[in-house]
């Protein structure tokens, strides 16, 4: 072959092959169009349905004795089909819907953005205005014609009977990027609990989201449903609650607490239900609806004050002589003291140049009336001798592990468990963390104020309410739980389990007239009452500025329907605030209403504000 044939035959190949990769392209690229992507098919689609999700009513909440706390009223969202509203007048859209065009703009740069709105489509329904209230729907729903691509769509909002327990129920909002990154049920412009029962309850009452097809013209109008609604998906509603509060009583717990920082727990001991949770300052619930919500939200969260701070189960604080019922506990199952033991107190504990102060009374004392009379000495006494004793602990770390494994064992130290978002654990000190702070030197002095509930012991109300409980049933507690049922649920084991302390029952007795003994006797007289045996504990932890009012109990003695903690900041004196406060509760539960005399008292205490100048928690 020639040098000019060589070429031309080369030549020929080249363009054999350049045909063929072209032929090549264009079949992958066919295939592409045609079996891998959904772009024409979900244009073609979107010519001829529109798919609209049918949202489920969300679970209705109810109280105890049935109730209703909240409820759905129905409300409308604007959404936008993105690819079809071409040639819209923004600036009659906006006179329409009450906006501006800034807002119109700043709107629609959220819906396209894939970090706001994950799994955007142009093709699909987009949230662009949601909750217009009945006005605003029926003055929009006139002028719909004149804006191809944007429907209305029917939604429900929660609505809350009472101005109460706005901590307990919380509330809901739209989801952000991270609830829909976590869980492929939400979209964009969705609801979702965002605190107290509708966040730990969302999957429960959000339902099961329906659908339904719709027919279009060749002109995008709605003409039907496909094939008379044979494809559509009904919506199953979310599930009911029913909580184990008290609405009445939460009413009560939160009028006394006005103008003042703290809170009120009361439980059913027998099943661990929570009867009230009181927080203080609180906020009503109804404005956290709508709309404004995240305007309200924002300017609760800048309020000094915190009250969307939940006082009950995040709020971590000294007990103070609320605690001695524990050191009690301790020291008779461990045999450091007995119930005939006595100690001295000399108005407090001596020991060389360390003094732990205490009020006037007799002495020495034996354990029933050291408790009746909140005897500092006392617990200082048998704390010591505990870390001290080298016959059951070969060392103070030794004794102090044992001591705090006790403090667990009540539930200290460590989150109870509430079915609420947000709970904290508080805090039991143990042997290593003094070391660290000590540098291993250290001694049952160093350490003599956690046994009056002081130092590095922090609880939280609902801690200091779950140990009423505790030596109510003598030895054991349920979780403290909201939720008392579930519609067609069952609940967690975790609310139906008991859990048993490290203590002997006949201990807990030795206590309980302790307790009994403050009320008749002792500090906690004004809880005194004929009609039933109050046993009750006060506290009065220090502080930086006032001294917080504290009070533990439960009633009646035996058979008990209810345990409460009552902690007032700055209240001073646990006798102050405490013990009126709790007594007026566990009248209400047990009787069903306040005597005259009772009501008068509450309305005096309703009305007595705590001064806190700068002093925020």
């Amino acid at each position: 072959m020639n040098k000019e044939n060589y070429h031309l035959a080369k030549r020929q190949y080249v363009l054999a092959f350049s045909a063929i990769l072209i032929v090549v392209i264009y079949i992958v690229r066919l295939f592409t169009l045609q079996m891998t992507s959904d772009d024409y098919k979900m244009r073609a689609d979107s010519n001829a349905f529109m798919h609209r999700v049918q949202f489920p009513a969300r679970g209705a909440i109810t109280d105890r004795n049935g109730k209703l706390l909240v409820y759905n009223q129905p409300a409308y969202d604007i959404v936008v089909v993105m690819q079809e509203q071409v040639g819209v007048d923004t600036l009659d859209l906006c006179e329409s819907l009450g906006i501006d065009t800034a807002w119109y703009r700043r709107r629609m740069t959220e819906i396209k953005d894939p970090k706001r709105n994950p799994g955007y489509s142009r093709f699909t329904q987009q949230l662009f205005m949601s909750q217009l209230s009945m006005e605003e729907f029926s003055k929009f729903q006139e002028k719909l014609f004149r804006f191809p691509g944007f429907y209305i769509q029917k939604r429900s909002i929660r609505q809350y009977t009472y101005p109460y327990a706005a901590h307990i129920l919380g509330d809901i909002g739209e989801v952000n990027p991270s609830d829909i990154e976590e869980d492929d049920y939400y979209r964009s412009g969705d609801y979702i609990g965002k605190q107290g029962i509708e966040r730990s309850y969302e999957k429960e009452l959000r339902g099961i989201k329906g659908s339904e097809i719709l027919l279009r013209d060749v002109h995008g109008r709605i003409k039907g449903r496909y094939q008379n609604g044979r494809f559509d998906v009904q919506p199953i509603p979310g599930k009911n609650l029913t909580l184990s509060i008290d609405i009445e009583l939460q009413k009560l717990g939160e009028r006394l607490m006005q103008h003042k920082l703290g809170s009120i727990v009361a439980i059913e001991p027998s099943t661990g239900e929570i009867l009230c949770m009181v927080t203080s300052p609180t906020y009503d619930p109804r404005t956290m609806v709508g709309r404004q919500r995240g305007k309200k939200h924002r300017d609760l969260s800048n309020d000094p004050m915190k009250p969307l701070l939940n006082r009950a189960i995040m709020g971590t604080y000294p007990p103070g002589s609320t605690f001695k019922t524990s050191q009690a506990l301790t020291f008779l199952q461990e045999g450091i003291i007995t119930p005939q033991t006595a100690y001295p107190c000399s108005h407090g504990f001596h020991y060389g140049r360390l003094t732990v102060g205490c009020h006037g009374h007799g002495s020495p004392l034996p354990l029933v009336p050291a408790i009746g009379t909140s005897c500092n000495g006392y617990f200082c006494w048998g704390l010591l001798n505990m870390f001290n004793n080298r016959r059951n602990y070969h060392s103070t770390q030794e004794a102090m592990t044992t001591w705090k494994d006790y403090m667990v064992s009540m539930g200290f130290g460590y989150k109870l468990g509430v079915d609420l978002p947000g709970e904290k654990r508080g805090m039991i000190p143990n042997a290593e963390f003094y070391d660290k702070a000590y540098k291993g030197s250290w001694s049952g002095l160093t350490v003599i104020s956690i046994s009056i509930g002081q130092g590095e012991v922090t609880l939280t109300p609902l801690q200091i309410a779950n140990l009423g409980a505790t030596i109510a049933n003598r030895g054991w507690f349920i979780t403290p739980h909201i939720v008392k049922e579930i519609q067609d649920g069952m609940l967690d084991s975790l609310y139906t389990q008991r859990r048993y302390t490290k203590v002997s029952k006949m201990h807990y007795e030795t206590v309980c007239e302790g307790m009994q003994k403050a009320v008749e006797a002792g500090t906690c007289r004004s809880a005194y009452t004929t009609q039933y045996v109050t046993c009750g504990k006060t506290g009065t932890a220090q502080n930086r500025g006032h001294d917080h009012s504290v009070f533990m109990g439960f009633a009646p003695r035996e058979n008990p329907q209810i345990a409460i903690a009552v902690y007032v900041e700055n209240g001073g004196w646990g006798a102050n605030y405490g013990v009126p406060l709790g007594a007026l509760m566990m009248e209400q539960y047990i009787n069903g209403s306040l005597s005259p005399s009772s009501e008068a008292k509450a309305e005096l205490f309703a009305n007595k504000e705590i001064y806190y100048g700068d002093y925020v928690r």
